[in-house]
């Protein structure tokens, strides 16, 4: 048996957590836990609700209430919701406690003895009238940018730009409205520089990590590390334990991170073992995993090592497991933006298994991932309903109607279903054991349709009525199937997993049992429960709303119909990087400029930074769907989208941008030589394209029809309508490309 330490993200308390956090960081580590388990291994699974900082009190403030009962109300309204999604932690707690508190404090003054820590002033904000210094949240004024009013002191929100002290024009405090004076004030800083020859040697020892981990934190790194304030001019916090530092807390982002150490203490403390934190972080054979969302990579691959190799003789990770964003409409799920889907109220509609199962089929594991509701509908009837449930019923009602009990099995039989069930464990075990959880689920999933074939191929309905012997030995091997996917589906979806359990009258618990059961035949005799059926197809109760869009007549060439109708709506544009700059919000983003030839470049956010570095996307030829509606991602605007393709599908995990076979003008229409529109378009409409890269063989492009003209690559992309299939080009001899080796098939989105 091994010890296995799983820290979670602590969801902000600010609002109900959203299916975004369930599908990035709550959902998943649940999902191994509950597989380490099975696995005999002891797991400490801790993390909360993260209460500090100043959305906080801005917040509370606005509702009337203290930083305290605002952040506590959350608390409780999100351990419900985890707890009701079936998601079960060592210990859920918060920030705002004793004991954290305490750790925080201990960890803090054991940094500063050992020199990591230290004081520097800074200018800031003051108040003269409140007659304190004001966080960023406190003082609003004028973009010194782009004129927008409201903006925040540290960033605007409409055109993106970030700011210094000092920068914002006729800023004001919001408190009283009063103009805020600046100055000097002195700060604790943690010395992070001082660790990036560490850090590095660290990172380029793990090779299994996910790409978009190794490549965040390698970008960090590699820019150089600076040192970082820690406490900030405010009462709403872990306090400063140094004697004159009153009106100074702790900053947010240093504490949370120290959230995993101090619930494992305070675990220790209720269960009457002080030292049993000890355990799992002060033993090297520990695996410490942190399952966390792509935007908090640099905390736990950077500055959480770092304050734990200033304290020393603590466990650093082993892996960091971070999933990318699950978005809706294709805008990031977001409490603070508005539009996320509230666990509570998913809840109150849905069965959590069936949230469970859908959000795992659809885990933004390397790739951003697309919620909607009909995907959703289609996934549980057809998938869940249609394939599992249907098995599991059919095979439990029958077995009760005709027999009562488990059936005497067929040694034959018996070795035949086994050996299928031995394979789907081991491809389950080898993906959840690696946090593949989607591959995971898909692998329960093939087994469910293995049996399903099993039991139609044996037609026990037919074989009861001539020999029910052997429809008995069918119908007990088919129950040992029904016993293996209770088991391997236990740690996606419980307590209907734990149902099928009980109906098979098997004893004690599917954790009780552990993974090693899922190969061993179910017991003749075992007497069966009134089965029900533990998955029923769901109705669409929640809908987007639907805008009614003027009726505007346009052009003919603008309304698209026949072969390629969805191709004709999408404009798409050859273009020039020619800037190329970090998010000023989010790490994991570029905000390019690329020129398409109309005087001004046109300004795209992209999510990616992990696949291309800086070098490689300054003055890169790419397309763009420039007739895109434009979005704002993390405050920033963006006008269009870059088209690349994308082999996930097919397992692979590259991502390549999408490139002309010629030098074409910027601006080209890579329009295959139809007549495309130019009316503004949504994501829906471009996702309605099929647009693929593969080899072309013998004028074959997989396995259809297609015309290259003379020069063409060896691989191009191609746009299919059905049989019919088009070189994706501008009609005049360019044709589409990528730089590199990717799966055939490889889908361009």
């Amino acid at each position: 048996m091994s010890k296995v330490c799983i820290n979670i993200a602590w969801p902000y308390s600010n609002g109900p957590i959203h299916l975004g956090h369930v599908a990035g960081s709550l959902l998943p580590p649940d999902i191994f836990s509950r597989y380490n388990r099975l696995i005999g291994n002891e797991v400490l699974m801790v993390g909360g609700s993260d209460q500090h900082g100043t959305p906080i009190t801005v917040s509370a403030e606005k509702n009337g209430m203290t930083p305290e009962a605002y952040a506590d109300k959350f608390h409780e309204i999100n351990k419900k919701a985890i707890e009701d999604l079936g998601i079960e932690y060592t210990l859920y707690n918060k920030t705002h406690c004793p004991t954290h508190f305490e750790v925080t404090q201990d960890i803090f003054l054991r940094l500063r003895d050992n020199g990591y820590i230290y004081t520097k002033q800074t200018d800031q904000y003051y108040c003269p009238k409140c007659a304190k210094f004001l966080p960023d949240r406190y003082v609003e004024g004028i973009c010194p940018n782009c004129g927008a009013e409201k903006t925040r002191s540290d960033q605007c929100d409409s055109c993106g730009t970030t700011f210094e002290t000092g920068d914002l024009k006729q800023p004001y405090c919001t408190l009283c409205g009063t103009t805020p004076e600046i100055r000097p004030t002195e700060h604790f800083f943690l010395k992070l520089s001082a660790f990036r020859d560490q850090l590095q040697d660290y990172i380029s020892s793990k090779d299994y990590i996910r790409p978009n981990v190794k490549a965040f934190t390698k970008n960090w790194l590699d820019e150089g590390l600076h040192d970082r304030a820690i406490t900030r001019d405010m009462s709403w916090g872990v306090p400063i334990p140094l004697e004159g530092w009153d009106g100074k807390v702790i900053y947010v982002w240093f504490d949370a991170v120290i959230g995993y150490l101090s619930a494992s203490v305070e675990y220790s403390r209720m269960i009457g073992k002080p030292d049993y934190w000890k355990e799992f972080w002060q033993d090297p054979e520990v695996r410490h995993y942190y399952f966390i969302g792509k935007d908090n990579i640099p905390f736990h691959s950077i500055i959480w090592p770092a304050i734990l190799m200033g304290v020393g003789g603590m466990d650093l990770y082993y892996d960091i497991p971070a999933n990318e964003y699950l978005m809706i409409g294709g805008g990031k799920l977001s409490k603070s933006r508005g539009g996320a889907i509230d666990v509570p109220s998913v809840l109150q509609e849905y069965d959590a298994d069936l949230i469970r199962y859908y959000l795992s089929a659809i885990m933004p594991d390397t790739h951003d991932s697309e919620f909607s509701w009909e995907d959703f509908a289609t996934k549980v009837n057809t998938e869940l309903v249609a394939a599992l449930g249907n098995y599991y019923h059919r095979c439990l009602s029958f077995t009760k109607k005709n027999f009562g009990c488990v059936p005497k099995a067929d040694p034959a039989l018996t070795a035949e279903v086994m050996a299928e069930i031995e394979k789907a464990v081991a491809e389950y075990s080898e993906c959840v054991s690696k946090c593949d959880f989607k591959k995971g689920i898909k692998a329960i999933m093939e087994l469910a349709h293995y049996g399903n074939r099993f039991f139609d191929a044996q037609q026990p309905w037919a074989l009861v009525k001539s020999d029910k012997d052997r429809c008995g030995a069918v119908m007990s091997a088919n129950l040992t199937v029904v016993k293996a996917l209770s088991i391997m589906s236990w740690a996606y979806m419980p307590r209907s997993s734990e149902r099928i359990w009980g109906y098979l009258g098997c004893p004690g618990t599917i954790e009780e049992a552990g993974l090693k059961a899922a190969t061993q035949p179910v017991a003749e005799g075992q007497a069966l429960g009134e089965p029900v059926p533990v998955y029923k197809k769901v109705e669409i109760k929640v809908e987007a709303e639907k805008k009614e869009e003027p009726k505007k007549a346009e052009p003919q060439a603008q309304q698209p119909a026949g072969p390629f109708a969805d191709f004709r709506r999408i404009d798409v544009r050859v273009g020039e990087v020619v800037s190329v700059e970090d998010h000023p919000e989010a790490e994991k983003l570029y905000v390019l400029k690329i020129d398409l030839g109309e005087g001004e470049p046109r300004q795209i956010v992209t999510n990616l930074k992990s696949h291309y570095p800086y070098d490689q996307m300054m003055g890169r030829k790419l397309l763009v769907i420039s007739n895109l509606k434009p979005a704002k991602f993390r405050g920033v605007r963006s006008e269009g989208m870059l088209m690349a393709a994308d082999d996930e599908a097919l397992g692979g995990d590259k991502v390549l941008l999408l490139k002309p076979s010629c030098d074409v003008p910027n601006g080209t229409q890579v329009n295959c030589g139809m007549e495309v529109s130019s009316s503004r378009i949504e994501v829906k409409h471009f996702e309605k394209v099929t647009i693929k890269v593969a080899r072309v063989k013998d004028g074959k492009f997989l396995g259809k029809d297609i015309e290259l003209p003379e020069g063409a690559p060896e691989r191009v992309a191609a746009v299919i309508d059905g049989d019919e299939v088009v070189v994706f080009g501008d009609g005049k001899g360019c044709v589409m490309t990528v730089e590199s080796d990717i799966t055939d098939g490889a889908d361009v989105a």
